[in-house]
């Protein structure tokens, strides 16, 4: 399996400083450490980088600043997606993507649209986009499943529909993705609990919220997954099993955020409706830091 999508990539934050503006140094700093680090590929403005409290004008400031900092070193995966189709159509159109790798484009959230409806809509965003596309099938978000059928058919019939990141939490639907996908489509797990095992099974990696504070262990972990070496793989896994944990308890990325403030590279700042970590919880996550080596 070759591919620029292979191994650890990371769904990026954004950094805010106190005034709730994006803290763009900061957000350069989390890009070479974890260039520096071993992660394999970026991923801007997904869920994690509060894509939908973000302006466009703050989104294109963002895009600048990774991409910057990163130099070309590394692959990007820039987030276009939403529940109204015309306007992610609208948006690939109006952006520039000659540095961009791959769209990650979420399943239509609150809409609940049907299988058809799940197909048709990135039907035309595979029409309309100049690059690769990687699905993004988050039910606990989306409040809506796009079934294997729905995306393997996808998969068969649009070339520049190169992977999915699956992230439903659900075991059986990742082996049955694995099982009957085309060659050369990648599954990806956006399960961070998850991860090694369906590597292990033949997934292409996984696209990270933990991955961008403990870059260097969690690369290594998948690494090692996908040379099969699952005994050393799981001793890491073991080692990261509860901050994955903490980081998911109240909200994503108000977690990730504290494990980041934790390791001074940023503060927990989040917007609302998203409110920071409680202390216990980030006494938790410090205690966590504190004792990891």
């Amino acid at each position: 399996m070759s591919s620029k999508f292979l191994g650890t990539g990371v769904a990026l934050v954004t950094p805010f400083k106190s005034d709730l503006s994006i803290d763009h140094d900061a957000l350069a700093n989390i890009v070479n450490f974890n260039i520096e680090n071993g992660t394999d590929y970026l991923v801007i403005c997904g869920t994690t980088g509060e894509s939908v409290t973000i302006t466009k004008t703050e989104k294109q400031a963002v895009v600048k600043t990774i991409s910057k900092a990163n130099k070309g070193r590394l692959p990007l995966v820039l987030g276009i997606g939403g529940n109204n189709t015309a306007s992610v159509i609208e948006e690939i159109n109006a952006t520039d993507l000659s540095g961009i790798d791959a769209i990650l484009s979420v399943s239509p959230y609150y809409s609940k649209p049907t299988q058809k409806g799940l197909y048709q809509h990135f039907k035309a965003v595979s029409e309309a986009c100049p690059t690769d596309i990687i699905l993004y099938n988050v039910p606990g978000r989306t409040s809506k499943n796009m079934d294997v059928e729905t995306t393997l058919r996808l998969a068969n019939d649009f070339e520049n529909i190169v992977a999915v990141k699956e992230a439903g939490n659900n075991v059986a639907q990742y082996l049955q993705l694995l099982k009957n996908k085309p060659e050369d489509f990648l599954i990806i797990s956006g399960d961070d609990d998850l991860a090694l095992g369906i590597v292990l099974a033949g997934g292409a990696g996984v696209i990270s919220v933990i991955g961008q504070a403990f870059p260097k262990a969690f690369s290594n972990m998948v690494r090692l997954g996908l040379k099969g070496e699952a005994k050393a793989a799981y001793a890491i896994h073991f080692k990261l099993m509860d901050v994955v944990s903490h980081i998911f308890e109240e909200n994503n990325p108000a977690g990730i955020k504290a494990v980041f403030e934790a390791l001074n590279l940023c503060q927990d700042t989040v917007r609302l409706p998203l409110v920071p970590a409680s202390n216990s919880l980030k006494e938790k996550i410090a205690a966590f830091v504190k004792d990891f080596e």
